[in-house]
C-alpha cells in the first residue's frame, strides 16, 4: 500500500502529515516508528493524520515518534492547518478538533499561522519548578544559561524520576531576555529528546513567566532554537483568557511511501 505524506515544520519542530479523512490508513505503533525514523523512514517530531469531523472543519491525531498518541502539539497543528489550507480542505479561518477539544485558528500568510490555546490545569510550583497543562503537561524551570545547558540529560532525570516518570511531563528551560522576551529549550516526552522548539511548551511557559511576575507583558516572544513563537493572552489576578500562539508553519516536499 502507497501512502500519500507531506511534510512540513514549524520552527523547526518537523511532521508527517497526511489525509486520511477516508479512513484508509490502519495506524500502529511499529509504522508510526519506522515513518519518523530519520535514518530508514521520512522522519518526524511526530506524525498528524488529518481526521473527518462531524461538528467542525477536521480533527487532528498526533503522534509522538515513539509510536504513542500523543497529547496536543501546537507546532504540530499549525502544520496540520496549513496542510488543510494548501489542500483547500479549509479557508484562511478554521476550527477544528484536537486533544484538547475545540480550537480556532487562522491563516496569517503562507508562512505564519495564529492557534487558540488553553490553559486545562491549575498552575502548580513545586520542587521542581512550575507545572502547567496547555493541552500537555510542561514543567517550566528558570535558569541563566539555557545555550550552556545539557539539556537531555538535565531534562531526562526529571521526565524519569519517580514523580513524574508515570504520566511524563515535558521539561522547559527558560531564560529571560527582556520582559517582552525570553530564550526556551525544551525536551519532549514521546520524543525523548530535545526539540527544536515546542509550542504548547511556549505558551506554558510564557504564561508562567507573568504568574511568576517574571514579566508585566502579554505579548511575549518565545526564542526556540527553531524560531521565534509569540505569545499573546489576557491575564487577570492571574486568570488567563484570549489565549493564542503565532509561528511559523513550512511545507517542505511531499511523496509516496510504500508500507
Amino acid at each position: 500500500m502507497k501512502i500519500k505524506f507531506s511534510k512540513y515544520n514549524g520552527a523547526g519542530n518537523d511532521f508527517i502529515v497526511i489525509d486520511d479523512r477516508k479512513n484508509n490508513i490502519e495506524i500502529n505503533p511499529w509504522l508510526i516508528e519506522k515513518l519518523c525514523n530519520r535514518n530508514f523512514g521520512i522522519g518526524g517530531d511526530g506524525l498528524i493524520l488529518i481526521k473527518e469531523s462531524k461538528s467542525t472543519d477536521f480533527e487532528i491525531f498526533h503522534y509522538t515518534s515513539d509510536g504513542n498518541l500523543g497529547s496536543l502539539c501546537g507546532n504540530g497543528s499549525r502544520c496540520a492547518i496549513s496542510f488543510a489550507y494548501k489542500n483547500k480542505i479549509i479557508g484562511k479561518k478554521t476550527r477544528f478538533d484536537a486533544f484538547d477539544g475545540i480550537h480556532n485558528a487562522e491563516i496569517i500568510n503562507d508562512n505564519l499561522v495564529k492557534m487558540e490555546m488553553k490553559i486545562n490545569s491549575d498552575i502548580i510550583e513545586n520542587e521542581y519548578g512550575t507545572w502547567l497543562d496547555t493541552g500537555s503537561p510542561h514543567l517550566v524551570i528558570e535558569k541563566d544559561n539555557t545555550d550552556e545547558l545539557d539539556v537531555n540529560l538535565l531534562a531526562s532525570s526529571i521526565r524519569y524520576n519517580e514523580y513524574y516518570e508515570k504520566e511524563g511531563v515535558n521539561v522547559n528551560f527558560i531564560e529571560k531576555v527582556s520582559n517582552e522576551t525570553f530564550k526556551i529549550r525544551t525536551y519532549e516526552r514521546g520524543v525523548e529528546n530535545e526539540t527544536l522548539a515546542c509550542g504548547t511548551g511556549s505558551t506554558a511557559s510564557a504564561i508562567c513567566m507573568n504568574y511568576l511576575g517574571k514579566t508585566q507583558s502579554n505579548n511575549i516572544t518565545m526564542k526556540c532554537r527553531g524560531g521565534d513563537l509569540k505569545v499573546e493572552f489576557i491575564s487577570n489576578d492571574n486568570l488567563f483568557s484570549n489565549i493564542s500562539i503565532t509561528g511559523p508553519a513550512k511545507f517542505v516536499f511531499e511523496g509516496q511511501i510504500d508500507i
